[in-house]
């Protein structure tokens, strides 16, 4: 009667480690997509994607001519975290491309996509009116994640 006993439990201890790696052998590994944007070294902002939404919004207004914006995305699926065919593009607010600056893919640790501040001010004033977003798409995110809106 006792080794039955034994024999049972051992039944369900297998069963629950069988159930764990079915459950969790898997699922992909753990994390979420980020990303930064600075004004030349200095951070404005840090979001994680699933991260409630925030007013987004780069001030520009105070930027100078010769400023640089750099954008780091890193995705979590990825072991070095860069995207591969990296991209970003302005649109506006009917979410029509103004102006898409291509990306080499990133060695080693310098992730860094910069856009001069020149080229943004310049763009946003040619449509003073409408609401302008910048957006990145990469190989492993080609629907895209808007970073941010532009205001100057």
């Amino acid at each position: 009667m006792a080794q039955i006993r034994i024999h049972q439990s051992l039944i369900k201890i297998f069963a629950l480690i069988t159930l764990c790696l079915t459950a969790f052998g898997f699922t992909s590994r753990f994390g979420l997509d980020s990303f930064t944007i600075h004004l030349n070294d200095r951070l404005i902002l840090k979001q994680t994607v699933n991260q409630p939404l925030n007013l987004r919004v780069l001030q520009l207004d105070k930027a100078k001519d010769n400023d640089r914006l750099h954008f780091t995305y890193t995705h979590c699926q990825k072991k070095d975290g860069a995207g591969t065919g990296r991209s970003i593009t302005l649109r506006d607010e009917k979410g029509t491309a103004i102006r898409k600056w291509a990306f080499v893919n990133a060695k080693g640790s310098d992730l860094r996509m910069t856009i001069g501040v020149k080229e943004l001010i310049k763009l946003q004033k040619m449509r003073p009116t409408e609401e302008l977003s910048l957006h990145y798409t990469s190989s492993e995110l080609p629907k895209g994640e808007m970073l941010s809106m532009l205001r100057l």
